[in-house]
């Protein structure tokens, strides 16, 4: 049998890249360009991207702003790696995010810096509620995910996930999420745990959440929900982290993905689209009185990342006027319109819907688990970038980049439902 160029080039993965590899096992091919939310392989075959690097590019890939500013910076020789030194680009970031971003959403933040990932910022918040509060239990929520790293992997729901560590992942409490159980009922428990002396649980230093939880299955906290999370909290003195590493940077439709819930974070942990240009970058935000870290208590030699920074502070003009946040929440609107229809045409699937703006999914339903895997499968082979989510993999999870127009989406949820269709007759 005669091999095609990007089967060769896969060979070379397979002969010497760990077993650990993931996304090449999803979507086998050999990428070579992306522009916009499109990438084509080595054969020249186009696809359309409903997975925006696991929401690391919320405006595109090789965005043209952000493409000529860095070109531009290396050219100039500008400086690419500086720990946290002093830089014009830190400097301009800095000013620019609190300017953009934090004073027209009255929020008072320290910016922290920690390595350059999603599971930094979280490890980052968690040493700080403890060193901040002197406990160290940490509630988090079922289904869940934080990051890879032992302390993330501690406030991760996911069996899979936590297996990996190898080791016991202590000091924490997993407490039910707003979903999980019938409606008020989650609430209700976590209450009563915490109000009941001999509950057995420890005063926690902090809770961590996501506001729609990512990958374990787009699902949404009600806004009523996160705001008695949030009473809570004060109620008891313990500090509120929320991971906003995949929902944030406008991912739901607003910067901020609490923002609509009118919570108030004491932690609030940045990363994925936050570098712009898909760039690795990571932020820890702090309530000033929180910020209790000593030089260098937590630090990583790429957190100075200035070409990361660079391309993060023009990534903030899209949010200097209002006008890209309505886009994305009208675009949603499309999105939810294609799933509810989905999900009428093809009863064959038992699916529902959920999720927030950009971060919704197709929950196939019992016994259909495995059609979520087949349908992300088919729809590769068709020209569509899409994974799965959730505990089973029951998730077809939509996840574009911001920038993608009405074109795209319909272009994209036709190849899906082209898919479906092809899976659901066999």
């Amino acid at each position: 049998m005669v091999l095609t160029k990007s089967q060769k080039v896969m060979e070379v993965f397979e002969n010497h890249e760990s077993q650990v590899r993931s996304y090449s096992r999803s979507f086998p091919t050999v990428f070579e360009r992306a522009k916009g939310y499109k990438m084509w392989d080595t054969e020249g075959k186009e696809y359309i991207d409903f997975f925006a690097g696991a929401g690391a590019l919320n405006y595109g890939h090789n965005n043209d702003k952000m493409k000529e500013k860095l070109i531009e910076y290396i050219q100039d020789d500008g400086i690419a790696h500086s720990l946290d030194m002093g830089t014009t680009v830190r400097k301009e970031f800095l000013e620019r995010f609190n300017e953009v971003i934090l004073k027209p959403r009255n929020m008072d933040y320290k910016v922290m810096f920690p390595g350059p990932t999603g599971t930094n910022t979280v490890e980052s918040a968690l040493k700080i509620a403890r060193k901040v509060t002197g406990r160290q239990n940490i509630i988090s929520f079922t289904n869940g995910f934080h990051g890879m790293t032992l302390g993330a992997l501690s406030v991760t729901g996911n069996s899979y996930n936590r297996g990996g560590a190898g080791v016991p992942l202590n000091n924490t409490t997993s407490m039910p999420f707003d979903t999980f159980l019938e409606e008020g009922q989650s609430l209700n428990f976590l209450k009563k745990y915490l109000a009941d002396a001999s509950s057995g649980l420890d005063l926690p230093a902090a809770m961590i959440l996501e506001t729609v939880q990512g990958e374990g299955g787009i699902n949404p906290a009600s806004f009523e929900w996160l705001r008695e999370i949030e009473r809570l909290c004060r109620n008891y003195d313990i500090l509120l982290i929320v991971d906003d590493v995949q929902a944030g940077c406008g991912r739901t439709g607003t910067f901020f993905s609490f923002e609509p819930a009118g919570v108030k974070p004491d932690i609030v942990c940045l990363s994925k689209s936050i570098g712009g240009y898909g760039l690795p970058l990571a932020l820890t935000l702090i309530k000033p009185q929180y910020d209790m870290f000593g030089p260098a208590e937590h630090n990583g030699t790429f957190r100075g990342n200035n070409l990361a920074i660079l391309a993060a502070t023009e990534a903030l003009s899209y949010w200097e006027t209002d006008e890209f946040a309505k886009s994305v929440q009208e675009k949603s609107k499309l999105i939810t319109k294609r799933m509810e229809t989905i999900v009428e045409e093809y009863p064959q699937l038992k699916a529902t819907t959920r999720g927030r703006g950009f971060m919704q999914g197709i929950v196939c339903g019992e016994g259909k688990e495995d059609y979520a895997d087949k349908i992300c499968a088919k729809a590769f082979e068709k020209g569509l970038i899409i994974e799965t989510s959730g505990p089973e993999g029951e998730v077809v999870k939509f996840l574009g980049s911001l920038i993608i127009d009405e074109k795209g989406i319909q272009q994209g949820f036709d190849i899906l439902e082209e898919a479906i269709e092809d899976v659901v007759k066999n």
